[in-house]
């Protein structure tokens, strides 16, 4: 989904974590969508509102009678104009007012109004033994017994005061992606989708092994889609370079690094999904024997050879056992004679469908941030798809193959 043309309204309560918010009013535009920013006066002895005007392009609501506010009561125009908000960071202080229905400044005010009309995410940020606080986990539970709400945990790591504990706000990628969770129907929800993602490494020695270019951004793009429009998704990885963002825990992750960990992965959860996605580069070949020590160069040798043996063809074991109520999807990336091979390849593994791309179109294939694809069903029908993002490209793939 995209951000373009959407409202966003963020509010900033007085907490260290604020510095990480110009970011995010920075991914936000660069998405597409407007910003707008409301915050407590403490939040303003972290970050200036010179910051946030200049980013987000217009004024800071930070007084509920300044006599700069575009309306009389913004608390109110605000959550009209948004289509979701975001608190963060949000303070043990915002928390327990939120959750007694306090409202007493810009930010209290215009929650109050918002929570029951519009979709409202909370970051918690503060020291952990605040967040342990009985009065904030009482505050945390009242406020996720709303309809319309989203409350994030917060992350573990070093804190603002020099202890280490739980109490850190996500980084701002990961509130990018719960933005669009929240604003993402959940026609998937109660679905659960298995994908599969990256190149996988078959081992020579301990030190060298056999691969592709593949980074994993397209089925990781993938697991992000399925995971906003509420699916459960079972992530089962080869080698990614790309980051996984799973800010409310709709993804599970299962390392499987060569062709057969990822072949005995997908067989074990296979039975338990509705659907699956199968968009990781699996090496065909394995060598037959991997070297327990490094292989070291003898003097004067000039050549060495590898023998291969064929891996588990992952999407074909799939296929075989395929329920009739299971999708299976594929993908093919192809060098020549594209369709011709990709809908062999269709009929050969039993898919529903199968994802196309070739290595001679500019922009697709791996490594690169857009994808240019067509779309091919066992039913016969075709979809060329122009030069997108490989974000924009899941979102494709998945309305259309999955008649959503």
């Amino acid at each position: 989904m995209t951000l373009s043309n959407k409202h966003i309204l963020i509010g900033l309560s007085g907490g260290i974590a604020a510095y990480k918010i110009p970011e995010l009013i920075r991914l936000l535009v660069k998405a597409g969508a407007e910003v707008r920013v409301t915050t407590t006066r403490h939040a303003l002895e972290f970050v200036t509102p010179l910051t946030l005007q200049t980013l987000s392009g217009h004024p800071v609501y930070s007084d509920v009678f300044a006599a700069i506010n575009e309306h009389a009561t913004e608390h109110i125009s605000l959550p009209e104009w948004c289509d979701v908000m975001l608190v963060a960071p949000a303070t043990a202080n915002v928390l327990a007012k939120t959750a007694a229905g306090i409202a007493d400044d810009a930010l209290t005010t215009t929650i109050c109004s918002c929570v029951a009309r519009k979709p409202v995410l909370f970051a918690p940020a503060m020291n952990d033994k605040m967040w342990e606080n009985p009065a904030t986990q009482q505050a945390i539970a009242t406020i996720r017994s709303w309809s319309n709400v989203q409350v994030l945990d917060p992350d573990e790591g070093p804190l603002a005061c020099g202890t280490c504990g739980k109490g850190r706000m996500p980084e701002p990628a990961e509130l990018l992606e719960a933005i669009h969770y929240a604003l993402t129907p959940q026609h998937m929800a109660g679905q659960k989708v298995l994908i599969t993602a990256g190149g996988t490494q078959e081992k020579i020695d301990p030190v060298r092994f056999v691969s592709n270019y593949s980074t994993g951004k397209m089925g990781i793009a993938l697991a992000h889609e399925c995971a906003r429009r509420g699916a459960e998704v079972t992530l089962v990885c080869g080698a990614v370079s790309a980051p996984l963002y799973n800010p409310f825990g709709h993804i599970r992750r299962i390392d499987a690094l060569s062709a057969q960990a990822m072949y005995e992965a997908c067989m074990a959860e296979w039975p338990h999904m509705d659907k699956a996605v199968l968009c990781a580069a699996v090496a065909d070949f394995t060598p037959a024997q991997t070297a327990a020590q490094k292989i070291k160069k003898q003097p004067g040798q000039m050549e060495m050879t590898l023998q291969l043996s064929a891996t588990p063809d992952i999407a074909r074991a799939l296929g075989e056992c395929k329920k009739p109520q299971q999708q299976l999807i594929g993908f093919a990336l192809e060098t020549e004679h594209e369709k011709e091979n990709a809908l062999r390849k269709m009929e050969r593994k039993h898919l529903d469908a199968i994802v196309l791309n070739s290595l001679r179109d500019a922009g697709a294939g791996f490594g690169t941030d857009t994808n240019r694809v067509t779309l091919l069903s066992a039913d016969g029908n075709s979809t060329e798809l122009p030069l997108l993002s490989k974000e924009e490209v899941a979102s494709r793939i998945i309305t259309q193959v999955f008649c959503l």
